[in-house]
């Protein structure tokens, strides 16, 4: 149960950051791209 619980936190927080990152111009392709680099360590 704890960990849906911090499944759920961990979306919302990414919903919120999707949310801004939208209202300052950023496209879904733009945040996609973003993220991959983010994982890939860059």
């Amino acid at each position: 149960m704890t960990k849906v619980v911090k499944k759920t936190v961990l979306d919302s927080e990414w919903i919120d950051l999707m949310k801004e990152a939208k209202t300052i111009g950023l496209t879904i392709d733009e945040i996609r791209l973003f993220l991959i680099q983010v994982e890939k360590g860059e």
